[in-house]
């Protein structure tokens, strides 16, 4: 049992310290929030993102500016951190071109609260992908 224990958190160990090693990218970033609401989104859906994903309240999720896309190595369904916010966010929506250095925060039904976050300079922060 305790040879099985001691392999168990080598192997623990090993997955920890290469996770742990994989580089950490930072950036500062305006950030906004939206919702479900045809007025705030594309017509017609406003639960269907830019890739297709469907969003549903509750769920932890952003919309980025291109620009993170093409120039800072952002892609879909990569998980980000937001400075405090607690939590991961994933990149499951795009936003219009105009917009530079910019995410949206996903608030779902919750008019007030997206309201109340208003427009804020956070940092974001995700591992890059090699």
């Amino acid at each position: 049992m305790i040879i099985r224990t001691t392999s168990y958190l080598s192997v623990l160990v090993c997955i920890l310290g290469f996770f742990s090693c994989a580089e950490r990218e930072r950036l500062e970033v305006t950030a906004t929030a939206y919702n479900s609401l045809e007025a705030q989104t594309k017509k017609g859906d406003a639960f269907t993102t830019a890739w297709g994903d469907q969003l549903e309240p509750g769920i932890k999720a952003i919309a980025v500016s291109r620009d993170l896309l093409n120039e800072y190595g952002l892609s879909h369904n990569m998980k980000v951190q937001i400075e405090g916010l607690e939590g991961t966010y994933r990149v499951l929506d795009k936003m219009n071109k105009r917009w530079k250095r910019r995410i949206d925060i996903y608030m779902g039904n919750d008019l007030d609260k997206a309201r109340k976050f208003g427009k804020q300079q956070v940092e974001i922060t995700w591992i890059a992908e090699n």
